[in-house]
């Protein structure tokens, strides 16, 4: 999928799959991509910018967790950011029933009396 699918979206997804618990930067990006069935394609540029942006308007908090001899930062969600996840659903929602009814209109154009 193209990358710019993705734009404008990019802010509910990463919340989306952190709303289960903390994950790092990888594990970010391999739970969108299975979440996705694989259509999603998330690279590190792209999101850990994102996060860090995150991060600083009080989505989300981060902290240093050991796993063996790395340390990794974990992200996870802020009430703010639960706040704001359902706030990016509903407005999906509605995107998604607006594009729907353009696209898919229940009478289709020239039909109606």
């Amino acid at each position: 999928m193209k990358a710019d699918a993705v734009r404008g979206h990019l802010d509910g997804l990463l919340l989306a799959v952190l709303e289960t618990g903390p994950l790092h930067g990888y594990a970010i990006i391999a739970a969108v991509q299975d979440r996705s069935g694989g259509v999603l394609e998330l690279r590190t540029g792209t999101i850990y910018p994102a996060l860090n942006r995150l991060e600083r308007i009080g989505l989300l908090s981060s902290s240093w967790q050991s796993a063996g001899e790395r340390r990794r930062r974990c992200y996870e969600l802020t009430d703010a950011g639960r706040r704001t996840l359902a706030n990016e659903r509903t407005a999906w929602s509605e995107f998604t029933t607006a594009i729907g009814s353009v696209l898919n209109p229940a009478t289709p154009p020239g039909l109606a009396t």
